[in-house]
C-alpha cells in the first residue's frame, strides 16, 4: 500500500513538474523589427501619439510602431521581423511626410533568410503584432502587419502550419504563406512564389476571397487574376535580392534585462505641412 501511494505521488508530482515546464517553455516571446536599410528620409511614431521621429538604420522598433516612409521618389525602408523581446499597441494618426533632405546607406552583408519586407516612398505601415510560441514541435509565429497606404514588398520564410503573417489593408486583408509578394492599399497584389489568400470588401459590402500562387498577379477591385510578365518577374528579382542583404550592426543590451536598445534619435520633432489626410470610413488609425 506505501508503495502505491509513493508511486502515485510520484506520478502526480511528475505530472505537475512536465505541465510546469510545459508552460514555460510555451510563453510567447514578443518580436522586434529592424530598420538594416534606409534610402531617403522615414520617420516613426507609436500608436496613440503623434511624436514623430526621423528613422536612422540599425534601429530596433517593437510592435506598437508606426513607420512612414517619405514623398522622394526612389525612398524605402527595409525592415527585419525577427524574434527579441517587445510590448504591445493601440491607433495612431499619420500625415503626408515631405522631407527637404535626402539620405542614403551602404555597407551590406549576407545572411541567412529571413522575414524582410521594403516599404516604398509614400507609404506607411503599422506594426500590430510580432510574436513567436515555441511549442517544442514546432515555432508558431503570429505576425499582423497594417498597410495605411502605399506600397510594401515582402519575403516570407517557410512558416509553421499553425503560423500566421497578416497583411491589413484599407479594404482587405491578405495572409502571406511562405512567399514573395508585392503589395499596394489600391488591392494591387503580386506573387512571385508561395502563395497568398486575399480577402477584399466590394463597394456592395461582398468579401470575395481569392488564392494568388507563385507566378500571378491580382487586382482585388476588378476580380482579375493574370500570370506575371518575364519583366515583372525579373525586376522583382532583383528587389528581393537586394533586400536579402542585410548589414551586421549589433545592438545594445542591457545585461540585466537583455532589452534591446538604441540611441533615442536626435532632432526636432517633425512637422509636416498641410492638413492631415483624409482617412476611409472604419479605417481609424
Amino acid at each position: 500500500m506505501k508503495q502505491t501511494r509513493r508511486l502515485v505521488n510520484g506520478l502526480i508530482l511528475s505530472a505537475v513538474a512536465m505541465a510546469m515546464a510545459s508552460s514555460v517553455f510555451a510563453q510567447e516571446v514578443q518580436g522586434v523589427a529592424t530598420v538594416i536599410r534606409l534610402k531617403g528620409n522615414a520617420r516613426y511614431t507609436t500608436f496613440g501619439t503623434s511624436n514623430w521621429q526621423p528613422l536612422k538604420k540599425g534601429m530596433v522598433l517593437k510592435a506598437g510602431t508606426v513607420v512612414q516612409t517619405s514623398t522622394e521618389k526612389g525612398a524605402f525602408v527595409d525592415l527585419v521581423m525577427s524574434d527579441i523581446g517587445a510590448t504591445l499597441p493601440t491607433p495612431t494618426i499619420y500625415q503626408p511626410y515631405i522631407p527637404s533632405s535626402y539620405t542614403s546607406t551602404t555597407s551590406y552583408q549576407p545572411s541567412a533568410e529571413q522575414n524582410v519586407i521594403r516599404l516604398w516612398e509614400n507609404s506607411a505601415i503599422g506594426i500590430d503584432k510580432l510574436s513567436s510560441v515555441q511549442t517544442g514541435a514546432d515555432t508558431v509565429t503570429d505576425t499582423q502587419l497594417d498597410l495605411k497606404t502605399g506600397h510594401i514588398s515582402g519575403n516570407v520564410k517557410k512558416m509553421s502550419a499553425a503560423s500566421k503573417y497578416e497583411i491589413k489593408l484599407p479594404n482587405g486583408v491578405a495572409g502571406i504563406r511562405g512567399t514573395f509578394f508585392d503589395l499596394t492599399t489600391e488591392g494591387l497584389l503580386k506573387v512571385f512564389t508561395g502563395a497568398v489568400v486575399m480577402a477584399w470588401v466590394d463597394p456592395k459590402g461582398n468579401v470575395v476571397t481569392q488564392v494568388v500562387s507563385g507566378g500571378q498577379g491580382y487586382d482585388a477591385r476588378s476580380g482579375q487574376l493574370t500570370p506575371l510578365s518575364n519583366t515583372e518577374g525579373t525586376d522583382f528579382e532583383h528587389v528581393i535580392t537586394a533586400m536579402r542583404y542585410v548589414q551586421t550592426t549589433p545592438a545594445s543590451t542591457l545585461a540585466h534585462d537583455k532589452t534591446v536598445t538604441h540611441p533615442s534619435p536626435v532632432g526636432p520633432p517633425f512637422h509636416p505641412p498641410g492638413p492631415p489626410p483624409v482617412i476611409p470610413p472604419g479605417r481609424g488609425l
